[in-house]
């Protein structure tokens, strides 16, 4: 990961036919339009108002004023994930860009495709060796970019006109072909220096991103696909593991197609939930360890064959390293490269061994009979009713089981989930979804405060197409609540069910302690302090009992702003499996 700036030049600008001129500013709105965003979020500063004068005049590009720059990052995270394609954050030197750093941080984890634009100082400053304001102190101006290096894939300082055009081209090709963030940073004397306007530019396609720009070695991958077939032709009861790469390569499709020719068991990774229809024939549940859906461990962990695809191993999808498959038997293709029982394949790209595969595989359902011979013996699962409820039920105070169960009932095919890290994932993963639900979770990096941006973005990139709802923990939205009034200003449509339990309750579950205390708030009422001007587009509701959460639901899916649910349960009151893996998690950190 290296600074690109002038000095480092090694193409020339392309000097199109005509002679049209545009500011350095123009330049750049238009190729980010050109590249399929339609939004940008940020929060001005004094390093980038000129830029931001010019990228109003781009008619395709909607401007969304964000509270501070950390939660503009996390509206452009879920953005990308909800388009499937480029989101954008702008924000000023130093002070703003190491706000917006964690952001960016989360986003590298997931593999979206964030553009960091940042002004800079005034191009003569370094030469003229001043201290600038916003800086560390020090006379040295690439302070900004090098934070940024560990956690983006490429970082680009504009401080000559004649790299502009290169440097906007190239951190726009970068993102967008590697599915990473990337740092722009532009002298903020030059966003309105005039440069010859932007000739059409082919970007890698957001929504199938691999296309024609990744080809495997030959001779590996029918090498890998070889050995692959003979494994699976002597296995007994193989099953497949969808994991969360699949979407970075565009192979989702692909391994349903695969999973659909082999008819054997399916299971996610916790943080690949989403990503294979639920709905699909051969679909089991989530494998994550000992708290795996039911019976889904039993039929992985037995099977004498596991095909991994894109699927990451850490310590929390693994349960502090307790759920680890023997290499063994194990065949994991990653995005770039396979790895057969050990056996390492370079060159070789997930979508193409995938589907070199999907004509070639036999038919192989023992894994799946077995799962159904399991399933057959679970109770007959009761979706929960809406309305009527009986009057003792009614009036019972609210517990998480029931907040569960009203989600269920309520999830539609147009529905985005948008799910914090906490107690969330396991109420998530808990879920059944309906075929094209959708699913955003950021589990890699597990920032809490992510979902309330997110869901902002998401907002965003769906108004009028899908209904969002957010599951956010108390303590998660304490770090960024003040998003939700950027919510209410741009006029998007969301639910957020807020659980107040009064305090970090998953890291209460891995270590206790009086940090995780927090002092409690008035949720529901910040809707009002949040709205000042149009009470039309803003509701807050507190729920303690059964029935009033049914009627703050029931309002909610008709009403057309932002809906804050406040659900009132108690401290203890969790999930199982987070009682069950906060323990294993324990025990892994406090190895010696």
């Amino acid at each position: 990961m290296s600074v690109f700036h002038h000095k480092e030049r090694l193409i020339e600008p392309v000097v199109p036919t005509h002679n049209q001129q545009v500011s350095i500013g123009s330049y750049l709105a238009k190729r980010i339009a050109e590249a399929g965003a339609r939004h940008y979020f940020t929060v001005p500063g004094d390093f980038t108002l000129a830029l931001l004068d010019e990228f109003l005049k781009e008619p395709s590009l909607s401007m969304v004023g964000c509270c501070n720059e950390l939660n503009a990052g996390y509206a452009a995270d879920g953005y990308c994930r909800a388009t499937k394609g480029l989101g954008v954050v702008m924000v000023t030197y130093m002070v703003g860009g190491l706000s917006v750093i964690n952001a960016a941080a989360g986003a590298y984890s997931d593999d979206l495709p964030l553009l960091v634009i940042s002004g800079g100082p005034n191009s003569h400053d370094g030469q003229d060796r001043h201290l600038i304001h916003h800086t560390i102190g020090e006379i040295e101006l690439y302070q900004s970019s090098k934070c940024f290096e560990p956690v983006v894939a490429k970082t680009f300082v504009v401080r000559h006109p004649k790299d502009a055009q290169i440097m906007i081209d190239e951190a726009l090709s970068v993102c967008l072909y590697q599915r990473k963030p990337v740092y722009l940073e532009i002298a903020c004397n030059l966003s309105t220096f005039k440069i010859f306007e932007p000739v059409p530019m082919k970007f890698s396609d957001p929504a199938n991103p691999t296309g024609n720009d990744f080809v495997s070695d030959p001779e590996s991958l029918y090498s890998a696909l070889d050995d692959i077939l003979h494994l699976l032709n002597a296995a007994t009861k193989p099953v497949l593991v969808a994991g969360v790469k699949l979407r970075k390569c565009g192979a989702a499709g692909d391994f349903m197609n695969l999973a659909s020719a082999m008819q054997c068991g399916v299971a996610v990774s916790p943080d690949a939930k989403g990503l294979f229809h639920e709905d699909h024939p051969f679909y089991m549940g989530c494998w994550w360890g000992c708290v795996s859906s039911p019976h889904v461990q039993e039929i992985v962990e037995s099977s004498d064959l596991v095909l991994f695809a894109g699927t990451i191993f850490n310590d929390y999808t693994t349960v502090g390293w307790t759920a680890e498959i023997s290499p063994s038997k194990s065949i994991v293709i990653y995005p770039d490269h396979i790895n057969i029982c050990g056996k390492h394949f370079a060159n070789v790209y997930m979508k193409d061994i995938i589907t070199k595969l999907i004509p070639r595989v036999p038919v192989k359902d023992a894994s799946m009979i077995n799962f159904k011979r399991y399933k057959d013996g679970d109770p007959e699962l009761v979706v929960p009713q809406i309305n009527n409820l009986s009057i003792s039920e009614k009036e019972k105070p609210l517990t998480l089981k029931f907040i569960s169960g009203q989600i269920q009932a309520r999830l539609k095919p147009t529905t985005s989930l948008v799910i914090e890290t906490g107690d969330c994932w396991f109420i998530g993963q808990n879920l059944h979804l309906p075929a094209e639900a959708i699913y955003h979770i950021q589990m890699q990096y597990g920032s809490i405060g992510w979902a309330v941006g997110a869901t902002l973005g998401v907002a965003l990139a769906v108004q009028g197409k899908r209904r969002v709802l957010a599951l956010i923990g108390d303590g998660s939205f304490q770090v960024t609540a003040q998003e939700v009034s950027t919510m209410i200003r741009q006029g998007v449509r969301a639910t957020i069910l807020l659980f107040n339990n009064n305090g970090y309750t998953i890291e209460v579950q891995i270590h206790d302690g009086p940090y995780n205390d927090i002092q409690d708030w008035k949720y529901s009422e910040l809707m009002s302090t949040f709205n000042a001007t149009n009470s039309k587009n803003a509701i807050g509701v507190k729920a303690t009992t059964n029935q009033q959460l049914v009627d703050a639901l029931n309002m909610a899916e008709n009403f057309e702003g932002v809906a804050l649910i406040e659900c009132c349960i108690g401290r203890d009151d969790c999930t199982s499996n987070l009682l069950i893996w906060g323990s294993k998690v324990a025990h892994s950190n406090g190895r010696l």
